[in-house]
């Protein structure tokens, strides 16, 4: 079994950014910058193949990186993130533990602030509870991957038309292909908390690209979904546009969304 990481990243220094992130197993790298090249590097006895490429958005990166995919398994990554010096041993074994497992989503230390999820027990990841992972949690098995030919959104995400959900969408794409998906307990790695290059507050924009999000995750239940997103953590969202208001945004969204399809 063999770890091939898949890296976005955007106008990153090679040897730099392999130092950063402390990779210890081979990689594919897709870079967003102002040139296109390719070139590969050799790094603690591995294999890095790093493109440069002219282009924006992270899902149109993370595609880039996924079709050059050759390994077991599958390990998305972004480039603020710090891997531990056993990462890829930690990844086999927990693959080698739950064979059936097509998917598994790791944990990492990320700031109070900044953190959607925190695995405590080995269990399994269903519709109802798959909105809250970031990529960079995600291994998955190569080939059951392109069989299911499963692929990031274009729409949403950094650097796209609406500002995040890839994510969330992905892990739909994999649930409604059938792929067995787990959430582990074991810890790969920290984030480095840069500045998020899609959040600027809760604002208008926020709620509207939210109700879009909705829409594709849960089609019919997309405002019951909204309405309970909102009033759950309003003390939060809230502060400067009103729960009522808010959910209007969100609606508006969710309409919007169904003019995309």
């Amino acid at each position: 079994m063999k770890i091939e990481l898949l890296v976005a990243s955007m106008h990153a220094n090679p040897e730099q950014l392999f130092k950063k992130m402390n990779l210890s197993s081979d990689a594919i790298i897709i870079n967003q910058c102002d040139t296109c090249a390719y070139k590969t590097y050799s790094f603690q006895g591995h294999t890095i193949h790093f493109y440069s490429m002219n282009e924006k958005g992270v899902g149109l990166s993370r595609n880039n990186a996924l079709l050059r995919a050759s390994h077991t398994i599958s390990l998305f990554s972004d480039s603020d993130i710090e891997y531990y010096d056993d990462y890829q041993e930690k990844v086999i074994q927990e693959f080698n533990a739950h064979p059936k497992a097509d998917m598994i989503l790791f944990n990492f230390d990320v700031i109070q602030s900044r953190q959607t999820y925190h695995t405590e027990c080995f269990h399994k990841v269903s519709f109802y509870n798959c909105g809250r992972y970031p990529t960079f949690s995600f291994a998955i098995r190569t080939k059951k991957m392109h069989a299911n030919n499963l692929t990031f959104s274009l729409l949403f995400g950094g650097g796209a038309k609406y500002s995040n959900g890839e994510d969330s969408l992905f892990l739909q794409s994999c649930l409604r292909a059938k792929l067995k998906i787990y959430a582990s307990p074991i810890c790969l790695g920290k984030e480095d908390a840069t500045p998020s290059t899609w959040f600027h507050g809760y604002t208008k924009k926020f709620f509207i690209d939210r109700g879009v999000l909705y829409h594709f995750l849960y089609g019919k239940m997309a405002k019951l979904f909204g309405f309970r997103f909102i009033y759950k953590h309003k003390k939060t969202l809230c502060e400067t546009i009103p729960a009522k208001e808010a959910f209007q945004f969100l609606c508006q969204g969710i309409n919007i969304g169904k003019k995309e399809k």
